[in-house]
């Protein structure tokens, strides 16, 4: 399979696409992580939040504790800090949430990002490729098979512009049908040249 131009000037281009394209894919991967980074981040908030949670639980734990332990009146002493307790829990839980949360919209956000940019340029890019890959390859097949020039011939008449036809021959199409060796030949050069492909050292006829 020809994967690049046998023309210097047409195949530097393609290496350049393809040098910028794997370029633009790594940039977009380097992006989503440092989106994700950025928005990662925020998590500490949650992390804060937890802790400031835990902490509290802890301390009226300790009191309520302290007080439980009075004669009397210890148990409904204790009751009011057994049920801050459980708000500093509930804080505690909301924190922890909210910094999974975060962490996962992070990875959510940076995994999108950067598969939207390799898609796009994959898209652009490789469709390209592999649509010259495979006219090359056809080509390249076609100037090395008897005939293969009045196929490729065939190929130009169809799909080149009238004013790259009428540079050959004022009429190629009657040419053509005469089998007119320098028309025939030119056409089918015509489109080797358009497809990437330079006229075989000895081709077929």
């Amino acid at each position: 399979m020809k994967i690049y131009s046998d023309f210097p000037a047409r195949r530097t281009l393609q290496i350049a696409a393809d040098l910028l394209a794997v370029a633009v894919m790594a940039l977009g991967v380097w992006l989503g992580v440092a989106i994700a980074s950025t928005i990662a981040v925020f998590a500490v908030v949650g992390r804060q939040l937890e802790s400031a949670g835990l902490g509290f639980q802890g301390a009226m734990a300790d009191a309520g504790d302290v007080l439980g332990r009075l004669p009397i009146i210890g148990d409904a002493a204790r009751a009011p800090f057994d049920s801050a307790r459980g708000t500093g829990g509930a804080l505690a839980s909301a924190g922890s949430s909210t910094e999974n949360f975060i962490l996962s919209t992070s990875v959510v956000v940076g995994v999108i990002v950067a598969v939207a940019i390799v898609a796009i340029v994959l898209w652009v890019w490789l469709r390209r490729r592999i649509r010259f890959a495979r006219r090359a390859t056809e080509a390249n097949r076609l100037a090395r098979m008897p005939g293969g020039y009045h196929l490729l011939a065939l190929h130009a008449l169809v799909g080149a512009s009238k004013a790259e036809l009428t540079a050959i021959a004022p009429d190629p199409v009657a040419g053509w049908r005469a089998g007119d060796a320098r028309v025939v030949r030119a056409l089918a050069e015509l489109e080797l040249r358009r497809a990437g492909v330079r006229l075989p050292a000895d081709p077929a006829r």
